[in-house]
């Protein structure tokens, strides 16, 4: 600066350099039917339009509640008193119930559709979920994404769609999504939709994970009075007969046949069976904010969780976690004793790649990938010289050694765990350098999960 005035001038110099902020790892975004989609302001409409959440109060400001499900409780002389439970179409507001209480935090939601009137449910359509996938390509916070709704779309239908959403994770390099496998049908057994779901899912493996089977949680359907309606065929049956009643006709005349009905209904005979996908993406957040992106989601036990809706053994799940044909495997969550319910599978759909088999070793490059992206933006339009390339090789490697210290990176010395390149005659050329060009290597031992334990035991002869 040119001074032209006698006087005492301050300058502060700027000493240190650049630092990288890691990205958020653990953001879903969760696709499917809501009530609602505004804020109590019908002319701003939330429809497809992705919005920040951070618990379920939020959810029904703006979303509003679920879909109640409808019992039919009916008597006849030979049996006392049946139920007949007819589950709600679309279950979008007990999965984000699920996300939550396994650790989730802050969301998306993309309303892709109301849910409909009582009368009159909306059916899901593939088309819905699309045009959600869409309207999430304008957002570029979300890291993850889960369309549980979409699990019980007609087979075909659903497995383009997934092929569509791992498409759209590829994209953006720092997306990743977690699937369901389908609930087997009547006649269907495991190993069927195994084949039918690997043999549907073709490209972009390394950006998805699937998981299986389907999960009782302890969540109960919501209910109210009127939902509840009587059937009653006795012979004999007096002008008191339940017949044609709902429940709210005894919340005064009958508190005893109220209480008890109400006491029926919440049971775990009618808990609510829903994809894994919710809870797994509460597992991610949750093991993203106690340990890292890179210790692998998995031998955790799921919270608000009965059991799984298939029971998997060990020589079931040989076949899920390596298959030898496609090489695509699929994650087991199963029950074991003392434990829970536990995920029990690392890996994503390229099961077979020697790369990017394991989940944590995708989600940690693609956060180095995108904190790193982010970070040099300062660089653009700087001098394309030594004075730039030593700032970006200084900010890059001090975010590696930061990431080694806290053991997402495998290596006994930081030069064993990275290494970052830059410069004349290293990663360019003079040719590089007039058009512009700035190129960085920067290359990443990721530390992988130990999937399998090996104690190998021999018996010590006698020596005295």
């Amino acid at each position: 600066m040119v001074y032209s005035t006698p006087g005492v001038y301050v300058e502060e110099i700027s000493t240190l350099p650049p630092s990288i902020v890691q990205v958020s790892t653990a953001i879903p975004a969760f696709l499917g039917y809501t009530e609602k989609a505004s804020n109590n302001d019908a002319a701003n409409s939330l429809s497809l339009v992705p919005t920040r959440i951070s618990n379920m109060l939020e959810f029904k400001q703006y979303f509003g509640g679920p879909q109640q499900a409808k019992f039919e409780i009916t008597y006849t002389d030979s049996v006392p008193r049946t139920v007949t439970a007819t589950a709600p179409v679309h279950k979008l507001y007990y999965a984000l119930d699920l996300y939550f209480r396994n650790g989730g935090s802050s969301c998306y939601i993309v309303s892709v559709g109301n849910i409909g009137a009582a009368d009159k449910i909306t059916a899901k359509t593939k088309s819905d979920f699309s045009a959600g996938l869409t309207a999430l390509a304008a957002e570029e916070e979300p890291t993850l994404l889960v369309m549980s709704e979409a699990a019980d779309l007609d087979a075909d239908e659903y497995y383009t769609l997934c092929q569509e959403a791992l498409k759209h994770c590829s994209s953006f390099k720092n997306r990743f999504c977690i699937l369901d496998v389908p609930q087997p049908k009547a006649g269907d057994t495991p190993e069927t939709v195994f084949t039918a779901f690997r043999g549907k899912m073709v490209n972009f493996l390394k950006y998805g994970a699937a998981y299986f089977p389907h999960l009782l949680t302890s969540l109960s359907y919501k209910f109210t009075d009127k939902d509840v309606t009587f059937k009653d065929t006795r012979k004999g049956a007096s002008a008191a007969s339940l017949n044609g009643k709902d429940l709210s006709a005894f919340l005064t005349t009958d508190t005893g046949l109220y209480n008890a009905i109400k006491l029926e209904l919440a049971s775990p005979q009618y808990s609510i069976v829903l994809p894994p996908s919710a809870a797994i993406a509460g597992v991610y957040a949750a093991v993203d904010a106690e340990r890292g992106v890179w210790k692998a989601p998995a031998n955790v036990a799921l919270n608000a969780v009965i059991a799984p809706t298939v029971k998997i053994t060990t020589e079931a799940q040989d076949k899920m976690n390596i298959d030898a044909t496609t090489g695509k495997s699929i994650n087991a969550i199963r029950a074991f004793s003392g434990k829970g319910i536990v995920v029990w599978g690392a890996r994503t759909l390229a099961g077979n790649d020697n790369e990017w088999r394991y989940i944590s070793v995708r989600r940690l490059f693609s956060m180095i990938e995108d904190s790193a992206m982010k970070a040099t933006f300062f660089a653009v339009f700087e001098p394309n010289d030594a004075t730039t390339w030593l700032k970006v090789k200084s900010m890059i490697e001090s975010f590696l050694y930061s990431l080694w210290q806290q053991g997402a990176l495998a290596g006994p010395t930081p030069q064993a765990a990275y290494f970052v390149k830059v410069g004349l005659g290293s990663t360019m050329t003079s040719q590089d350098i007039l058009e512009g060009r700035m190129i960085v290597e920067i290359g990443v031992a990721a530390s992988r999960p130990a999937e399998f334990i090996i104690l190998r035991f021999s018996h010590k002869l006698q020596e005295a």
